[in-house]
């Protein structure tokens, strides 16, 4: 636990668990909600929780949610072990997805997941090896 954490905790994700999908996410949002975080950046940590979520469960084997809430910030560190992503930069384009036919049918696969995760965000950071996985380190600023 970091210093000035007032609040730290860690969240499993399973990959291909579209079941619980949406679980920590959902944890998160009544976390913040019972700390007293504003609403507004309830709705975006949420809305971030979920698309990192769902690119776990959708593409990596399994992987950690960890949500870190100081008096200055809120901080999710996402990381799975899975495939990795390929060419982030193409990635993040609004559209592109490398969802298969089945996860569309259930309605995910938009290609939308990172873009919103970026949009939403304070600072967003992405690091990925192909064969190992993905890091994400989403922030958020509390005012």
């Amino acid at each position: 636990m970091h210093k000035k954490t007032a609040f730290e905790q860690i969240f499993q994700i399973k990959g291909g668990d579209f079941i619980n999908a949406g679980e920590p996410s959902i944890k998160i949002r009544n976390i913040l909600k019972d700390i007293g975080i504003d609403a507004d950046i309830i709705r975006r940590v949420a809305i971030t929780a979920y698309e990192a979520e769902m690119n776990v469960v959708m593409y990596g084997q399994r992987g950690t949610m960890k949500l870190l809430v100081t008096p200055e910030k809120i901080v999710l560190h996402i990381q799975d072990k899975g495939q990795g992503i390929e060419d982030i930069e193409l990635a993040m384009k609004p559209g592109f997805t490398t969802a298969t036919e089945e996860m569309r049918e259930m309605g995910f696969g938009a290609g939308m997941g990172l873009p919103n995760i970026k949009k939403n965000a304070d600072r967003f950071n992405i690091r990925s090896t192909i064969g190992q996985g993905t890091k994400l380190r989403i922030t958020f600023k509390v005012k």
